[in-house]
């Protein structure tokens, strides 16, 4: 899986997302974005509260979390995986209105993050077909990753041999 990591977080970030920077990303926000980008893994809304969490228990109130969240999704630099209801930080430079695909695995819970020109002509011409002019293209794809397959094949089922 392709994740950015070490760059800079200022108050213009300059991701190659396609309004990215046109907001603050003010220390609240920062803060956020760090936490989803160390996570490397989908994190909820209450439990990215825990996260930030200050030394002496303080927490952050959750409409506080949720403002820098849908800012953070608004700019493209992170995603909202509505299946889990949880939050991952964009792990690809792609277009915001470009499709977007995450493959996740019922295993182990890994998300992969893909992109692709077939994919968005593919989803171009479903969508103009039928006259619709999409605002999000997010796909959410539940399945098996190559290691859960490889470990679950290596692993003899309890009921072979049985007949």
């Amino acid at each position: 899986m392709m994740r950015r990591t070490g760059h800079d977080h200022d108050q213009n970030h300059g991701h190659g997302h396609g309004g990215a920077g046109a907001g603050r990303l003010t220390p609240g926000r920062k803060a956020v974005l760090d936490i989803l980008e160390r996570a490397r893994r989908p994190v909820g809304a209450y439990e990215m509260i825990d996260m930030l969490a200050g030394p002496a228990g303080r927490r952050p109130a959750p409409t506080q979390v949720y403002r820098a969240l849908d800012f953070l999704v608004e700019q493209g630099l992170v995603h909202r995986l509505a299946s889990r209801n949880a939050f991952l930080a964009c792990g690809h430079s792609h277009g915001a209105s470009e499709p977007v695909a995450f493959l996740i695995c019922d295993g182990c819970g890994h998300v992969d993050e893909a992109t692709s020109p077939a994919l968005a002509a593919d989803v171009a011409a479903v969508a103009g077909k039928r006259g619709f002019a999409p605002r999000a293209q997010i796909i959410e794809i539940a399945g098996r990753c190559a290691a859960c397959v490889t470990r679950d094949d290596s692993v003899p089922s309890p009921l072979a041999g049985e007949g």
